[in-house]
């Protein structure tokens, strides 16, 4: 079966389409590519920072990624209806002095019925981890192998 449009109402092959774009998006690290999947006026929380419209989501990607250096995430659907989507992630990146981190996390999202997202909430945690517990190794930056596991087949 192929997608057609990637719009609400949600089935379970579109929701999981929605996540791996937007994951191929996000690990681009293209903020004006990945600010283009949301409404002009979208309404974020990311953490315990609050974001609305696209140019504050591009301002906060570009501070996100100069931060977090060889950024590499996976995200998988948890749970999705009509116009909202779960997911739960992974990414792991480190700073610029070589410190490694695993951040775990879950966003809720919720589209307009031209399949732009115009509610994320985020919440998430970093672990520091060494750079041989790293498990996100696909190279060059960019999206995730369709070989690659996804975290259903992570230990953690």
């Amino acid at each position: 079966m192929t997608i057609q449009k990637l719009v609400p109402p949600f089935t379970r092959e579109i929701a999981i389409a929605k996540a791996r774009m937007a994951e191929d998006a996000w690990n681009s690290r293209d903020p004006d590519r990945v600010a283009l999947a949301y409404t002009e006026d979208s309404h974020w929380r990311n953490r315990a920072e609050i974001l609305q419209g696209r140019e504050a989501i591009r301002a906060f990607l570009r501070r996100k990624w100069d931060k977090e250096l060889d950024y590499r995430l996976v995200k998988e659907v948890w749970a999705y209806g009509d116009n909202r989507i779960a997911v739960r992630f992974q990414y792991e990146w480190h700073d610029d002095a070589g410190q490694w981190y695993r951040a775990y996390g879950n966003e809720n999202w919720e589209f307009d019925d031209n399949g732009l997202m115009r509610r994320r909430e985020a919440s998430i945690n970093d672990k520091p981890i060494l750079e041989s517990e790293r498990r996100f190794h696909w190279s060059p930056a960019g999206p995730r192998p369709q070989d690659h596991p996804g975290l259903i087949d992570s230990p953690e």
